[in-house]
């Protein structure tokens, strides 16, 4: 991190545990250097084992990681940073609207048979990323699956858990693939409107459409952290939190840059 990032990261860290008089050990190491080295790891795709020597022990980064994943440390990081990028953009915190769409990805030989799957319609087998963005193509949620899980089963079930934390989310768009029952689900247990964006039959060849592009392109943003290209993680629970990092790194730069934080 350049020095302006770190001025942005350092007052929105979580407060360790012994800072606030719950015991444990200080850490051994600075955050800033931790942070450094998952930061490496997650855009250069390297192996844990392979940081180089200018960070931290990969074991120690590796606990760090660990805890912050479990605790969902890196979950709240992400959203105090999310938060100050919407201010800066001149949004209320709390999103009104959002965008649905899911990512399948090649997943490595170490990710088990129980967490991974073939889906039929990307002809890709390994992992589901489902996610939720704001119409700043911010992330308000993902959940990781096996790729043969549908998209209306995964929505379910990720759209309860942002509706449950973001109680201003009234309407969000989705493809074609999220139609059913889904759409009446929605409405009445989440006060939630799902509105279809369909493609039209008469267009041939690519096409923008409208709030779609929004999250395809943080797709596009994953794409380019090598860590996420495909999937390496055993948990699936550790995949999430390395799309929550690789969207801390951009957030960070753009609240770095003296002007705006659009693009």
């Amino acid at each position: 991190m350049t020095d302006a990032e770190w001025a942005v990261v350092r007052p929105l860290l979580p407060v360790p545990g012994w800072l606030r008089g719950r015991g444990g050990q200080p850490e051994a190491y600075c955050h800033r250097a931790i942070l450094d080295a998952i930061r490496y790891l997650v855009d250069n795709g390297v192996k844990w084992r392979a940081l180089p020597a200018d960070f931290p022990p990969w074991d120690r980064v590796y606990a760090f990681f660990r805890r912050w994943r479990d605790h969902v440390l890196v979950r709240e990081f992400h959203d105090r940073l999310r938060d100050r990028v919407r201010r800066k953009a001149g949004r209320d915190v709390e999103p009104t609207a959002g965008v649905i769409d899911s990512q399948s990805v090649k997943a490595d030989a170490v990710v088990g048979a129980d967490s991974r799957g073939f889906d039929g319609g990307k002809l890709v087998n390994g992992r589901k990323r489902h996610v939720v963005v704001d119409t700043l193509g911010l992330l308000l949620g993902v959940m990781v699956t096996s790729a043969d899980i549908g998209d209306r089963a995964a929505a379910k079930v990720l759209l309860a858990q942002v509706a449950d934390t973001r109680h201003r989310l009234e309407l969000v768009w989705a493809d074609g693939g999220y139609t059913g029952s889904l759409v009446g689900h929605c409405l009445a247990a989440f006060a939630l409107v799902l509105a279809i964006v369909r493609r039209s039959d008469d267009v041939k060849g690519f096409v923008v459409l409208p709030k779609r592009w929004i999250v395809e392109r943080l797709f596009a943003h994953l794409m380019r952290s090598r860590r996420l290209v495909r999937d390496f993680e055993r948990r699936t629970t550790s995949a999430e939190a390395m799309v929550y990092w690789s969207m801390t790194m951009i957030m960070t730069r753009r609240l770095a840059r003296p002007h705006s934080v659009r693009g």
